[in-house]
């Protein structure tokens, strides 16, 4: 299983930084993201725990489901499915307020389920693809939070 982390510092408010980043429809503001929807609500939020959730990226598909929510400060999820398969364990971003905005920092711990070349294929594929879609996904969260100012 592989860990991998993106961060970033968006020079907006964290209750903004939060909203956006977890409304996931706005990720389609990266052009590397094709489809997002909201198939389930959450418990107490719509992207709350419970939630479940349809990516299309140009990486693949994932169904996702919530699994904590603390707003504005941490949100989890896991990868229930995914085309092509993989194994996660975790999706977690969590949000602190810092001089001049928000840092967040998104982990995910994964693997690509292939026998004796799953370790290799998904430090040297999947590793630089994921972060690579994690970043991107945060300069879109902060050209939007910093363009609304």
């Amino acid at each position: 299983m592989e860990t991998m982390t993106v961060e970033r510092v968006i020079a907006a408010p964290i209750k903004d930084v939060f909203s956006w980043l977890t409304t996931t429809t706005n990720y389609t503001a990266s052009p590397l993201i094709l489809r997002c929807r909201l198939t389930r609500h959450g418990e107490s939020a719509p992207y709350g725990v419970g939630a479940v959730r349809n990516h299309l990226w140009l990486i693949g598909w994932f169904r996702e489901r919530i699994t904590q929510y603390d707003p504005p400060y941490a949100t989890e999820y896991i990868v229930e499915r995914s085309l092509p398969p993989s194994r996660h364990e975790l999706g977690r971003m969590t949000f602190t307020e810092v001089d001049g905005g928000t840092h967040v920092r998104w982990t995910t711990r994964a693997e690509i389920p292939v026998p004796l070349l799953g370790p290799f294929l998904t430090r040297r594929l999947a590793r630089p693809v994921i972060t690579g879609t994690f970043r991107n996904i945060l300069d879109a969260a902060n050209t939007a939070l910093t363009q609304r100012r």
